[in-house]
């Protein structure tokens, strides 16, 4: 039971994602850099916001304090990315395989967008699958049998989270739309802090609202990269 749980959610959770990856990012090193950079600055957020944690310790036992600040430590190194990759693009011009990298600069936020959400994937979920590599059990230490799936399925929201709130970030910085600003931190707060009701096993409480948010996000960052009605009925027409 083990091996077709561990499997099952692992694809669950990272299958999009690799298949973003293999498709989009895996044939140029200059994205390959960019994204292992950006994943490099997740962690760094995580470091920045376990530091807090460990400092203040009254606060310790509240999870929602450290959810917060984890989720606004991630925006402000999102933001200190964005800025490197703006200063940085004639050089990235002068050894970019795919001039296009440079020319459309939502591609820059897709591909650090993808690498803050695949290695907070990881993270989100490498515990649980570890566990999983262990006896079978329908959950962990007792708990809900779905526990597992609504875990991959939760990381994998939140690595097309980040994708999505990258694309728009870096393009409300750029013309500065703050509206924008706004919406990413916001519903990066939401989604982040409703999370916490998983401990008291309300699943679809966490799960609705979280893909809700999701496509919206989805048709928002389409919206910001370009898209229009009329290009996705042409894309569909091609499938």
């Amino acid at each position: 039971m083990t091996l077709p749980e561990f499997f099952g959610c692992t694809f669950i959770a990272f299958g999009t994602p690799f298949a973003m990856f293999f498709f989009t990012i895996a044939n140029d090193s200059v994205r390959i850099i960019i994204l292992i950079a950006a994943a490099f600055f997740w962690l760094l957020s995580l470091l920045a916001s376990a530091l807090l944690w460990f400092a203040i310790v009254p606060m310790r036992d509240y999870l929602w304090f450290g959810v917060t600040f984890s989720v606004l430590f991630q925006e402000v190194f999102r933001y200190i990315i964005y800025r490197i990759l703006r200063r940085t693009e004639q050089g990235l011009q002068a050894v970019a395989e795919n001039p296009r990298i440079i020319e459309n600069k939502h591609i820059l936020a897709y591909v650090s967008g993808l690498g803050f959400g695949i290695i907070s994937g990881m993270f989100a979920l490498v515990n649980v699958l570890a566990d999983l590599s262990g006896p079978g059990t329908m959950g962990l230490k007792g708990g809900s049998e779905i526990f597992l799936i609504t875990s991959a399925t939760q990381a994998l929201a939140m690595i097309l989270f980040h994708t999505f709130w990258s694309v728009i970030f870096f393009n409300a910085f750029d013309i500065n739309n703050y509206f924008h600003i706004v919406y990413v931190v916001a519903t990066h707060l939401f989604v982040s802090l409703i999370t916490l009701l998983n401990a008291k096993e309300m699943y679809l409480a966490t799960l609705l609202p979280t893909y809700i948010i999701l496509i919206a996000t989805a048709a928002l960052a389409f919206k910001v990269a370009g898209g229009s009605k009329n290009s996705l009925m042409r894309f569909i027409k091609c499938q």
